[in-house]
Protein backbone atom coordinates (compact mmCIF):
# COMPACT_ATOMS: atom_id res chain seq x y z
CA UNK A 1 0.00 0.00 0.00
CA UNK A 2 0.95 3.24 -0.31
CA UNK A 3 0.02 6.89 0.74
CA UNK A 4 0.43 10.29 -1.09
CA UNK A 5 0.50 12.45 2.27
CA UNK A 6 0.59 12.16 6.01
CA UNK A 7 -2.65 11.40 7.66
CA UNK A 8 -3.81 14.78 9.19
CA UNK A 9 -6.55 12.53 11.52
CA UNK A 10 -3.97 11.06 13.59
CA UNK A 11 -2.02 13.24 15.81
CA UNK A 12 1.68 12.72 17.50
CA UNK A 13 1.98 14.12 20.59
CA UNK A 14 4.34 13.92 23.40
CA UNK A 15 1.81 12.60 25.87
CA UNK A 16 0.77 9.94 22.96
CA UNK A 17 -1.09 9.37 19.55
CA UNK A 18 -4.37 11.42 19.39
CA UNK A 19 -7.22 10.56 16.82
CA UNK A 20 -8.88 13.10 16.36
CA UNK A 21 -12.33 12.56 14.56
CA UNK A 22 -12.39 9.65 17.35
CA UNK A 23 -11.10 12.12 20.25
CA UNK A 24 -9.41 9.13 21.67
CA UNK A 25 -5.67 8.21 22.62
CA UNK A 26 -3.64 5.80 21.61
CA UNK A 27 -1.63 4.36 24.79
CA UNK A 28 -1.34 7.89 26.24
CA UNK A 29 1.28 9.04 28.87
CA UNK A 30 -1.24 10.73 31.29
CA UNK A 31 -4.91 10.32 32.04
CA UNK A 32 -7.22 10.75 29.21
CA UNK A 33 -10.99 10.21 28.97
CA UNK A 34 -10.43 7.59 26.34
CA UNK A 35 -8.00 5.84 25.70
CA UNK A 36 -6.73 2.74 23.09
CA UNK A 37 -4.09 0.84 24.82
CA UNK A 38 -1.93 -1.32 23.15
CA UNK A 39 -1.00 -3.59 26.18
CA UNK A 40 -0.34 -4.21 29.76
CA UNK A 41 3.12 -2.64 30.37
CA UNK A 42 3.42 0.34 32.67
CA UNK A 43 5.10 2.64 29.49
CA UNK A 44 1.70 1.90 27.70
CA UNK A 45 -1.29 1.35 30.39
CA UNK A 46 -1.48 3.70 32.37
CA UNK A 47 -4.47 4.48 35.40
CA UNK A 48 -6.78 7.09 35.48
CA UNK A 49 -8.55 6.77 32.10
CA UNK A 50 -12.22 7.65 31.62
CA UNK A 51 -12.27 4.67 29.36
CA UNK A 52 -10.09 1.98 27.87
CA UNK A 53 -10.20 0.12 24.83
CA UNK A 54 -8.36 -3.01 24.98
CA UNK A 55 -8.34 -6.46 24.24
CA UNK A 56 -9.63 -8.68 27.20
CA UNK A 57 -6.28 -10.00 28.43
CA UNK A 58 -4.57 -6.62 28.61
CA UNK A 59 -7.88 -5.37 30.62
CA UNK A 60 -7.43 -8.19 32.56
CA UNK A 61 -3.86 -7.26 33.29
CA UNK A 62 -4.51 -3.29 34.29
CA UNK A 63 -7.89 -4.67 36.80
CA UNK A 64 -3.96 -6.65 38.54
CA UNK A 65 -2.22 -3.85 38.20
CA UNK A 66 -4.46 -1.11 38.84
CA UNK A 67 -7.15 -2.18 40.20
CA UNK A 68 -10.87 -2.76 38.17
CA UNK A 69 -11.10 -1.12 35.27
CA UNK A 70 -14.99 0.37 35.47
CA UNK A 71 -14.66 2.38 32.39
CA UNK A 72 -13.11 -0.98 30.21
CA UNK A 73 -14.23 -2.33 27.00
CA UNK A 74 -12.99 -5.76 25.97
CA UNK A 75 -12.45 -6.27 22.59
CA UNK A 76 -11.54 -9.71 20.76
CA UNK A 77 -9.02 -9.47 18.31
CA UNK A 78 -10.23 -8.91 14.82
CA UNK A 79 -13.76 -7.45 16.48
CA UNK A 80 -14.10 -4.03 14.47
CA UNK A 81 -15.91 -0.55 16.05
CA UNK A 82 -16.40 2.19 14.80
CA UNK A 83 -15.31 5.40 16.85
CA UNK A 84 -17.17 8.02 14.83
CA UNK A 85 -16.10 8.01 11.25
CA UNK A 86 -12.76 5.99 12.30
CA UNK A 87 -12.82 2.10 12.42
CA UNK A 88 -10.79 0.41 14.97
CA UNK A 89 -9.73 -3.32 15.49
CA UNK A 90 -7.26 -5.04 17.40
CA UNK A 91 -4.62 -7.88 15.85
CA UNK A 92 -2.60 -9.64 17.67
CA UNK A 93 1.53 -7.94 18.07
CA UNK A 94 2.98 -11.19 19.45
CA UNK A 95 4.94 -9.25 22.25
CA UNK A 96 2.93 -10.49 25.52
CA UNK A 97 -0.41 -11.78 26.76
CA UNK A 98 -3.41 -9.72 25.26
CA UNK A 99 -0.85 -7.38 23.23
CA UNK A 100 -2.18 -5.71 19.95
CA UNK A 101 -1.60 -4.06 17.05
CA UNK A 102 -4.45 -0.59 16.76
CA UNK A 103 -5.84 -0.74 13.16
CA UNK A 104 -7.24 2.46 11.97
CA UNK A 105 -9.02 3.27 9.03
CA UNK A 106 -9.91 6.87 8.07
CA UNK A 107 -10.50 8.40 4.89
CA UNK A 108 -9.42 5.63 2.50
CA UNK A 109 -6.20 5.39 4.80
CA UNK A 110 -4.97 2.63 6.88
CA UNK A 111 -2.98 2.98 9.49
CA UNK A 112 -1.18 0.43 12.03
CA UNK A 113 -0.02 1.34 15.54
CA UNK A 114 1.89 -1.96 16.79
CA UNK A 115 2.71 -1.03 20.06
CA UNK A 116 5.61 -3.42 21.09
CA UNK A 117 5.79 -6.07 19.17
CA UNK A 118 7.95 -9.60 17.93
CA UNK A 119 7.84 -11.72 15.48
CA UNK A 120 9.22 -15.15 16.70
CA UNK A 121 6.88 -17.95 18.05
CA UNK A 122 6.17 -17.63 21.74
CA UNK A 123 3.84 -19.87 23.68
CA UNK A 124 2.20 -17.63 25.89
CA UNK A 125 1.02 -15.30 23.05
CA UNK A 126 -1.19 -15.07 19.86
CA UNK A 127 1.39 -14.46 17.11
CA UNK A 128 2.08 -10.83 15.37
CA UNK A 129 -0.36 -10.66 12.31
CA UNK A 130 1.33 -8.74 9.27
CA UNK A 131 -1.79 -6.07 8.03
CA UNK A 132 -0.46 -4.53 5.01
CA UNK A 133 -1.11 -0.71 5.75
CA UNK A 134 -0.56 3.04 4.69
CA UNK A 135 1.31 4.01 7.86
CA UNK A 136 3.13 1.99 9.90
CA UNK A 137 4.40 2.94 13.30
CA UNK A 138 6.67 0.67 14.92
CA UNK A 139 8.50 0.88 17.93
CA UNK A 140 12.72 0.89 17.51
CA UNK A 141 13.87 -0.90 21.16
CA UNK A 142 15.93 -2.57 19.56
CA UNK A 143 16.60 -0.71 16.47
CA UNK A 144 20.39 -1.24 15.66
CA UNK A 145 22.05 -3.66 13.29
CA UNK A 146 23.93 -5.22 16.91
CA UNK A 147 20.86 -7.02 18.06
CA UNK A 148 20.09 -10.24 16.43
CA UNK A 149 18.54 -12.23 19.10
CA UNK A 150 19.60 -15.94 19.36
CA UNK A 151 17.29 -18.98 19.03
CA UNK A 152 15.33 -19.15 22.09
CA UNK A 153 15.52 -22.84 22.86
CA UNK A 154 18.90 -22.36 22.60
CA UNK A 155 18.99 -19.51 25.44
CA UNK A 156 16.68 -21.98 27.65
CA UNK A 157 18.99 -24.60 27.41
CA UNK A 158 21.36 -23.10 29.19
CA UNK A 159 19.59 -22.88 31.74
CA UNK A 160 18.78 -26.94 31.68
CA UNK A 161 22.65 -27.76 31.28
CA UNK A 162 23.58 -25.53 33.72
CA UNK A 163 20.94 -26.82 36.83
CA UNK A 164 22.22 -30.48 35.23
CA UNK A 165 25.80 -29.64 36.17
CA UNK A 166 24.98 -28.05 39.45
CA UNK A 167 22.55 -30.34 41.44
CA UNK A 168 23.40 -28.84 44.88
CA UNK A 169 22.58 -25.36 43.65
CA UNK A 170 19.88 -23.35 42.25
CA UNK A 171 19.69 -21.28 39.00
CA UNK A 172 17.67 -17.82 40.09
CA UNK A 173 16.25 -16.78 36.63
CA UNK A 174 15.42 -12.56 36.83
CA UNK A 175 12.73 -11.66 34.28
CA UNK A 176 10.21 -8.88 33.69
CA UNK A 177 7.12 -9.77 35.59
CA UNK A 178 4.41 -9.12 33.13
CA UNK A 179 5.17 -11.38 29.95
CA UNK A 180 8.81 -12.14 30.57
CA UNK A 181 8.82 -14.58 33.46
CA UNK A 182 5.71 -16.38 31.77
CA UNK A 183 6.97 -16.82 28.72
CA UNK A 184 10.21 -18.36 30.14
CA UNK A 185 8.95 -20.94 32.22
CA UNK A 186 6.68 -22.14 29.44
CA UNK A 187 9.88 -22.13 27.36
CA UNK A 188 11.60 -24.21 30.23
CA UNK A 189 8.05 -26.50 30.23
CA UNK A 190 8.55 -26.83 26.09
CA UNK A 191 12.44 -27.93 26.57
CA UNK A 192 11.01 -30.85 28.80
CA UNK A 193 11.52 -29.30 32.37
CA UNK A 194 8.05 -30.54 34.21
CA UNK A 195 10.00 -30.42 37.56
CA UNK A 196 8.23 -27.55 40.34
CA UNK A 197 9.36 -23.98 39.35
CA UNK A 198 9.53 -21.66 42.33
CA UNK A 199 8.29 -18.32 41.93
CA UNK A 200 8.93 -14.83 43.70
CA UNK A 201 5.43 -13.51 45.41
CA UNK A 202 5.94 -10.57 42.93
CA UNK A 203 5.05 -12.65 39.93
CA UNK A 204 1.98 -14.64 41.86
CA UNK A 205 -1.05 -12.76 40.30
CA UNK A 206 0.34 -12.59 36.86
CA UNK A 207 1.11 -16.22 36.73
CA UNK A 208 -2.40 -17.08 37.77
CA UNK A 209 -3.88 -14.53 35.51
CA UNK A 210 -1.79 -16.14 32.65
CA UNK A 211 -2.78 -19.72 33.83
CA UNK A 212 -6.38 -18.56 34.27
CA UNK A 213 -6.38 -17.64 30.02
CA UNK A 214 -5.44 -21.11 29.26
CA UNK A 215 -1.47 -20.54 29.39
CA UNK A 216 0.29 -23.92 30.47
CA UNK A 217 2.86 -23.45 33.14
CA UNK A 218 3.38 -26.49 34.98
CA UNK A 219 3.50 -26.57 38.49
CA UNK A 220 4.58 -23.36 40.67
CA UNK A 221 5.49 -23.00 43.66
CA UNK A 222 5.80 -19.87 45.71
CA UNK A 223 9.77 -19.53 47.17
CA UNK A 224 9.28 -17.40 49.92
CA UNK A 225 9.36 -19.28 53.30
CA UNK A 226 10.88 -22.35 52.37
CA UNK A 227 14.11 -23.62 53.63
CA UNK A 228 17.08 -23.49 51.07
CA UNK A 229 17.65 -26.88 50.96
CA UNK A 230 13.99 -27.66 49.56
CA UNK A 231 15.12 -25.45 46.41
CA UNK A 232 18.54 -27.53 45.31
CA UNK A 233 18.25 -28.53 41.87
CA UNK A 234 15.28 -25.78 40.76
CA UNK A 235 15.04 -23.07 38.93
CA UNK A 236 13.60 -19.93 40.82
CA UNK A 237 11.99 -17.50 38.98
CA UNK A 238 11.94 -13.33 39.93
CA UNK A 239 11.89 -10.08 38.90
CA UNK A 240 15.37 -8.44 38.25
CA UNK A 241 15.09 -6.16 41.03
CA UNK A 242 14.87 -9.37 43.87
CA UNK A 243 18.54 -10.75 42.13
CA UNK A 244 20.61 -8.53 44.37
CA UNK A 245 18.22 -7.43 47.20
CA UNK A 246 17.59 -9.85 51.00
CA UNK A 247 15.05 -11.72 49.23
CA UNK A 248 17.54 -13.82 47.30
CA UNK A 249 20.20 -14.17 50.17
CA UNK A 250 18.75 -17.05 51.50
CA UNK A 251 18.34 -19.02 47.99
CA UNK A 252 20.39 -22.59 48.15
CA UNK A 253 23.98 -20.76 46.21
CA UNK A 254 22.46 -19.36 43.58
CA UNK A 255 23.61 -19.18 40.01
CA UNK A 256 22.48 -15.95 38.89
CA UNK A 257 20.93 -15.55 35.68
CA UNK A 258 18.46 -12.92 33.64
CA UNK A 259 16.41 -12.80 30.76
CA UNK A 260 16.62 -9.92 28.51
CA UNK A 261 17.46 -8.63 24.80
CA UNK A 262 19.96 -6.13 26.69
CA UNK A 263 21.86 -9.06 28.05
CA UNK A 264 23.21 -8.95 23.99
CA UNK A 265 25.03 -6.17 25.82
CA UNK A 266 28.07 -7.57 27.91
CA UNK A 267 28.54 -4.76 30.04
CA UNK A 268 24.75 -4.64 31.06
CA UNK A 269 25.41 -8.24 32.96
CA UNK A 270 28.56 -7.28 34.47
CA UNK A 271 27.22 -4.67 35.95
CA UNK A 272 23.90 -6.25 37.69
CA UNK A 273 25.81 -9.14 38.50
CA UNK A 274 24.94 -11.83 36.13
CA UNK A 275 26.68 -15.05 35.80
CA UNK A 276 24.14 -16.79 33.05
CA UNK A 277 22.73 -14.12 30.56
CA UNK A 278 20.03 -15.16 28.42
CA UNK A 279 19.34 -13.27 25.14
CA UNK A 280 15.17 -13.52 25.49
CA UNK A 281 13.52 -10.39 24.36
CA UNK A 282 9.56 -9.69 23.68
CA UNK A 283 10.67 -7.11 21.33
CA UNK A 284 11.71 -7.24 17.61
CA UNK A 285 15.26 -7.29 17.00
CA UNK A 286 16.87 -5.63 13.95
CA UNK A 287 16.13 -7.96 11.43
CA UNK A 288 12.83 -8.09 12.43
CA UNK A 289 11.60 -4.48 12.04
CA UNK A 290 13.63 -4.34 8.78
CA UNK A 291 11.70 -7.57 7.68
CA UNK A 292 7.99 -6.17 9.07
CA UNK A 293 8.17 -3.11 7.23
CA UNK A 294 10.09 -4.67 4.09
CA UNK A 295 6.63 -7.15 4.07
CA UNK A 296 4.05 -4.77 4.82
CA UNK A 297 5.14 -2.02 1.83
CA UNK A 298 4.03 1.16 4.10
CA UNK A 299 4.07 4.35 2.57
CA UNK A 300 5.21 5.64 5.73
CA UNK A 301 7.07 4.72 9.05
CA UNK A 302 6.69 6.96 12.33
CA UNK A 303 8.99 5.07 14.99
CA UNK A 304 8.39 5.54 18.47
CA UNK A 305 10.89 4.90 21.47
CA UNK A 306 14.15 3.38 20.99
CA UNK A 307 16.73 3.68 18.50
CA UNK A 308 14.76 5.53 15.91
CA UNK A 309 17.34 7.09 14.11
CA UNK A 310 19.16 4.23 12.83
CA UNK A 311 15.83 3.04 11.49
CA UNK A 312 14.82 5.65 10.14
CA UNK A 313 18.00 5.93 7.78
CA UNK A 314 17.23 2.63 6.85
CA UNK A 315 13.73 3.47 5.53
CA UNK A 316 15.45 6.57 3.88
CA UNK A 317 18.03 4.33 2.28
CA UNK A 318 15.06 2.38 0.69
CA UNK A 319 12.74 5.57 -0.38
CA UNK A 320 10.49 4.60 2.48
CA UNK A 321 9.62 7.97 3.88
CA UNK A 322 10.02 7.85 7.83
CA UNK A 323 10.30 10.09 11.09
CA UNK A 324 10.76 9.68 15.06
CA UNK A 325 8.31 10.41 17.20
CA UNK A 326 8.92 12.05 20.47
CA UNK A 327 6.91 10.89 22.98
CA UNK A 328 7.54 10.65 26.70
CA UNK A 329 7.52 7.74 28.88
CA UNK A 330 8.81 5.27 26.71
CA UNK A 331 11.55 3.66 28.62
CA UNK A 332 13.91 0.76 28.37
CA UNK A 333 12.61 -1.86 30.81
CA UNK A 334 14.15 -4.97 32.11
CA UNK A 335 12.55 -6.59 28.23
Amino acid sequence: MSVSASPDWLVPHPEGIYIAPADVWIDPSTPKPAALVTHGHADHARAGHGKVLATRETLAIMDVRYGEQVGGQGLAYGETLRLGDVSVRFVPAGHVLGSAQIVLEHKGQRIVVSGDYKRRPDPTCAGFEPVPCDVFVTEATFGLPVFRHPPTRGETDKVLTTLAANPDRSVLVGAYALGKAQRVIAELRGAGHDAPIYIHGALQRLCDLYTAFGVELGELRPATGLKAAEMKGAVIMAPPSALADRWSRRLPDPITAMASGWMRVRQRAVQRGVELPLIISDHADWDELTDTITELRPGEVWVTHGREEALVHWCSLRQVKARALDLVGREDDDD
